[in-house]
């Protein structure tokens, strides 16, 4: 495990903000890249973060809690060192797939926490929902979270709408894997000579994976195989200029996304519309059939920059429990919050 401060992740406060309880917090971020941390207090936010590149395991009853709670001690004791917060009385740990995942974290993780940190409060949340948080804050509107997967989530603050976020296998459509899967599908028609093809994305296909004849051996064997296939989509933004074919998957990618964010947008109101995740840091070829798209499908909704990312949601879900502001709906599988009853 790498236990250490990530890009603007400095040392802790340098002026004396130590406290041993009380409004302490703990946010956490667990997804397919490992664990994110943060320790601070309701009062002043985020003191200090810390991160690990493993991620957490998931096994026959899902998130493994235990091997949770194995990487997150290590980086909660070090950040306790630099902050003097040492035992934070609310915690927020937003995780990947703990809406059909999450039995196992449902039932330890609160007792772990609390024994192990001293923690009170803890709120089990859905990455989409501190997706959501994290760009919006407690508002009306929908945010589509797009990296190697893909999912939409919104909410009128009385109930939470998802759609998406079914996997590489049966949905996440419009998401990396699914271009880079699409980008590909090109490229192989090319090289079999049927419609449909691109012959741009067929020499971009070879020169990152080989000759075409090979590809289903070296793809499909592997267990990071959405992450491969999202691999592609750069190749395919960057074909887009000129190539029709790649331009299409793109305007169909932003369709899908645009659907999807329509399937959870308040249609009352003036709700907020903000993306979020790696995927649209390719640009103009993406983004530009999508703001068409939402513009066509939810000429009411408000289109805003995210403000922060799934770490950062944590950290005002946290903030808004340890101090009884939290407006947000709870839903079992996606919010809920524990206080274990004599966890000492």
């Amino acid at each position: 495990m790498t236990v250490g401060a990530g890009p603007g992740e400095g040392p802790g406060p340098r002026d004396g903000a130590a406290t041993g309880s009380g409004d302490g917090i703990l946010a956490v971020d667990s997804g397919g890249s490992g664990l994110r941390v943060v320790l601070g207090t309701a009062e002043r936010g985020a003191l200090a973060r810390r991160s690990s590149q493993v991620p957490v395991r998931t096994g026959a009853r899902g998130i493994d809690p235990a091997h949770l709670m194995a990487q997150l001690t290590p980086l909660v004791r070090a950040l306790s060192a630099e902050t003097g917060v040492s035992r934070p009385a609310t915690a927020v740990v937003g995780a990947a797939g703990l809406s059909t995942l999450g039995e196992a974290l449902r039932a330890e993780l609160p007792g772990a926490l609390a024994r192990e940190f001293g923690v009170r409060t803890t709120a089990l949340v859905a990455d989409a929902v501190t997706a959501y948080v994290g760009a919006l804050g407690p508002r009306p509107g929908a945010v589509v979270a797009a990296g190697t997967g893909l999912i939409a989530i919104g909410t009128d603050l009385t109930a939470w709408q998802r759609a998406d976020g079914w996997g590489h296998l049966l949905g996440d459509c419009g998401s990396g894997a699914w271009i880079g899967r699409a980008g590909l599908e090109a490229a192989l028609r090319a090289y079999d000579g049927r419609p449909g093809g691109s012959a741009a994305l067929l020499v971009r296909a070879e020169e990152r994976f080989g000759p075409m004849s090979g590809l289903p051996g070296r793809l499909y064997p592997r267990p990071d195989r959405p992450a491969v296939l999202a691999s592609f989509a750069p190749q395919v933004a960057a074909c887009a200029e000129d190539d029709p074919v790649a331009a299409g998957v793109l305007r169909d990618a932003a369709r899908h996304m645009a659907e999807s964010a329509a399937a959870v947008c308040p249609a009352d109101g003036e709700p907020r519309i903000a993306l979020t995740g790696g995927l649209f840091r390719m640009g103009d070829p993406l983004l530009v059939p999508l703001e068409e798209e939402l513009a066509r499908r939810l000429p009411h909704a408000l289109r805003v920059p995210a403000e922060g990312d799934p770490l950062d949601g944590a950290v005002r879900i946290a903030t808004a429990l340890a101090t009884g502001a939290l407006t947000l709906p709870r839903e079992e599988s996606l919010f809920s919050v524990e206080s274990p009853v004599n966890p000492i």
